[in-house]
């Protein structure tokens, strides 16, 4: 069958330009393993794993895929899928054990000085995260992402990083989805540090790792830009969400809404004005007032702050993986929380084919209508899809054709955007390089380009068929001016 079949819209045939970065992802927690070895500092993941873990089968990443031992090996992979690029993260805890420069191991260093090197050898940019999510836990101990102090720790971290490997990496994405860090890690508590706080407490620490973005920025701005010419963002995530009723004014506000609580949290400070939306200051400005508060629960940046805080990104950067509905719900007071904050109920896009997780369903037209939504409301940036990628079964060591599917639909409405919208889209990421530890789930989904046998101490890598095709195409691109040529790619019939 047909993909233009499953997905009801129409194939556009065409060419990305040629220096459109191609690349695949990971993360330091998710692939390294070695949680322990040569001086590294836990972090809270460790914590978690090794505590009140809840996650499928007991799981953790105290080896996942050994990448830490294993090199060589994901080299020689990244090398045979003619990538462009290649986002991985720096644990902090494996750098600095206990999250001060004071505490500096070596080993650590020298370990991500051989990945860059052996990307840069071949001709692979390094596009690195400073942080994706594992907090060394000796600073989750002086309250983690709640305190101010904060601020300052990433900035110190993160000018040991520019300084320690900026010769070499040019492409800096400071957090991956602070949504996530904010709502999963302190509002709900499902992820770690499992703070359990969701009216005030997401709105306290997203305040922060803005404020410690903008001043990280800052400094690669002032002390390594001139010498080294690299570029700075955030990776920020989004579904795109489309009104149940495009003809009722209150569902299209609520779909805006949903948008601003979601991504204009973050974007709009750093791309527009300094400020949170407008949209949500009112939201939970009258929440606030309704629980007869002094004050609204989210806070407020002084003229100054804004100022600091404004355009400090270079490119946007935008993890993407489904579509959802929404309607306009009057929800509810009490508790507190972010999640009613928003009045809004969001449901799966019902017409779209299902993936293995569910509310993943693959909504191929959602990334293009997301695309032109960042295009217009924050001024019409150069744009990376710095996350987007679809999961499988645990077990699947080949016959991956939904992922193929996935793929090629995706990647087809990122070059509509680019083609017929006039989106400045300059890359796109696919997640992931292997399958590795998926956070909550654990080792049940698999989103790797390659099998990894969690079963087998040696952590053998296998390539699958969506591998295989992107290999062949991206190696073709390597020596076309007609990059990426979207007729062929991945079409089956």
């Amino acid at each position: 069958m047909s993909i233009m079949t499953i997905t009801g819209h129409k194939y556009h045939y065409g060419t990305f330009p040629q220096d459109f970065l191609w690349g695949v992802s990971s993360s330091a927690y998710q692939i390294e393993g070695g949680w322990n070895a040569d001086g590294k500092g836990p972090s809270i993941w460790d914590t978690f794993t090794h505590g009140i873990n809840t996650i499928p089968e007991v799981a953790n990443g105290d080896v996942a895929c050994d990448s830490y031992n294993r090199l060589d090996e994901d080299l020689f992979m990244l090398g045979a899928l003619k990538v462009k690029s290649y986002r991985f993260s720096l644990s902090w805890s494996r750098i600095f054990p206990d999250g001060r420069r004071s505490s500096l191991n070596q080993n650590g260093v020298n370990y991500y000085n051989r990945l860059i090197d052996g990307l840069l050898a071949r001709g692979i940019t390094p596009m690195v995260t400073l942080y994706y999510w594992d907090l060394p836990q000796a600073l989750q101990d002086i309250g983690g992402w709640e305190s101010v102090e904060m601020i300052d720790l990433f900035n110190d971290y993160s000018d040991f990083c520019f300084a320690t490997f900026g010769d070499r990496v040019k492409f800096w994405i400071t957090f991956n989805q602070p949504h996530t860090i904010a709502w999963a890690g302190y509002g709900t508590g499902a992820m770690p540090p499992n703070v359990n706080n969701p009216g005030t407490a997401p709105y306290i620490v997203a305040h922060n790792l803005i404020k410690a973005h903008a001043t990280a920025y800052h400094t690669y701005d002032d002390k390594y830009r001139a010498s080294q010419g690299g570029l700075v963002s955030i990776a920020l995530d989004a579904d795109w969400v489309e009104p149940y009723d495009v003809t009722v004014h209150r569902e299209i506000l609520a779909a805006d809404r949903a948008l601003q609580f979601r991504l204009g949290w973050f974007a709009h400070p750093i791309f527009k004005n300094g400020d949170y939306p407008e949209a949500m200051k009112e939201q939970v400005r009258a929440k606030s007032d309704l629980q007869k508060l002094t004050g609204s629960r989210l806070p407020a940046f002084t003229e100054e702050e804004k100022n600091f805080i404004m355009g400090t990104a270079d490119v946007f950067c935008i993890n993407h993986y489904t579509t959802k509905i929404v309607n306009h719900l009057t929800d509810e007071l009490t508790p507190a929380s972010y999640q009613f904050d928003r009045d809004i109920v969001e449901n799966e896009e019902p017409n779209s084919p299902t993936t293995v997780i569910w509310g993943q369903r693959a909504v191929a037209w959602g990334l293009r209508r997301l695309l032109n939504w960042i295009k217009e409301e924050y001024g019409d940036p150069d744009i990376y899809v710095s996350e987007n990628g679809a999961a499988t079964d645990r077990g699947m060591t080949w016959d991956d054709i939904d992922r193929v599917f996935f793929y090629k639909t995706y990647i087809d409405e990122a070059l509509k955007a680019y083609e017929l919208d006039g989106v400045k889209i300059k890359g796109y990421i696919a997640t992931s390089l292997l399958d590795s530890f998926e956070w909550l789930h654990g080792y049940i989904y698999a989103f790797g380009l390659h099998y990894v046998n969690f079963n087998d101490v040696n952590r053998p890598r296998t390539p699958k068929f969506s591998q295989s095709k992107v290999c062949k195409h991206w190696s073709r691109s390597k020596a076309s001016s007609h990059v990426f040529l979207l007729s062929s790619f991945l079409f089956l019939d």
